[in-house]
């Protein structure tokens, strides 16, 4: 899987890699690694995602660059890191705004959260989606997972919302995402206890579809390329009715978007307190 990845060959510096590989009609989408970074979801990385949806919906999911070009049946998201898919939110961004009071800086923030997430669902209205977990996926890290039609996981991979230890709660479609899997009610006692899960639980309550052995990502996506191209037309039919009788909702979404900052603004001495130890701890990780 590691070797698949490196032959993206993505910009220097940039936090997203995207390749299309024709013999597949399948693209790739790399959260790359920055050294001395934290692995999460930067507004830099924000930026690139968005940009590169706008692209792809404005072509109408068909790829095109100087001597590859053709249609988008699969698409394929997973990380460069080799322990984290995501931590999820920019925590020091949140620090930063909540210090100052900055709501519409943390806002505009949440909703680019949410608009990334939110058109990465839709997008599986349109080609088969596939989240690719070979670490630990938490946050808003676990909602970009959990937007994906079909979620293969490695054993050691890690699952979690750790959002509730600091006094916030998943901001960019987790309840809804998790609900949609789950059921509602189920969904939420997932979120209050902010622990990690491990792949072989996830795969028993039903939020994910596949665990595989270390090492054997790239094998096992290549097994779901297979079955999903043996009944193409089918299995698209399953998802778009899926999505008409699960809808997700959007004005709900940024309904949550309010009721985070609200929240985020209000948190107590002690919470910024948790919030200021995990971002000691990812500085320490991430160097």
């Amino acid at each position: 899987m590691t070797a698949a990845v490196e032959a993206l060959a993505p910009a220097p510096g940039s936090p997203l890699g995207l390749e299309y590989r024709p013999a597949g009609e399948t693209l790739w989408i790399v959260l790359r690694r920055i050294p001395g970074r934290a692995h999460n979801f930067s507004p830099a990385l924000l930026s690139e995602l968005q940009s590169s949806l706008d692209r792809l919906e404005t072509s109408g999911w068909h790829w095109r660059e100087p001597g590859r070009e053709g249609p988008i049946r699969f698409a394929v998201m997973t990380s460069e890191h080799p322990v984290y898919f995501s931590v999820g939110g920019d925590l020091v961004h949140f620090r930063d705004c909540i210090a100052r009071g900055d709501a519409a800086a943390l806002r505009e923030y949440t909703l680019r959260c949410v608009d990334a997430v939110y058109r990465w669902a839709m997008a599986g209205g349109e080609v088969a989606t596939v989240a690719v977990v070979q670490g630990r996926a938490l946050g808003g890290g676990f909602e970009a997972v959990l937007a994906a039609n079909y979620i293969i996981a490695e054993e050691q991979s890690e699952f979690g919302f750790p959002e509730i230890l600091f006094g916030l709660f998943p901001m960019a479609g987790g309840m809804s995402l998790l609900g949609r899997r789950i059921g509602i009610h189920q969904a939420e006692r997932l979120m209050r206890d902010g622990r990690l899960y491990g792949a072989r639980e996830m795969l028993e309550m039903g939020v994910i579809d596949e665990v595989c052995p270390r090492g054997e990502a790239a094998l096992a996506v290549r097994a779901w390329l297979r079955r999903e191209e043996g009944s193409r037309r089918a299995r698209a039919m399953l998802r778009r009715a899926k999505l008409r009788m699960a809808p997700i909702d959007r004005a709900e979404l940024g309904r949550v978007v309010d009721e985070w900052v609200e929240t985020a603004l209000a948190l107590t001495p002690r919470e910024i307190r948790v919030l200021e130890a995990l971002i000691g701890m990812q500085r320490k990780e991430f160097g």
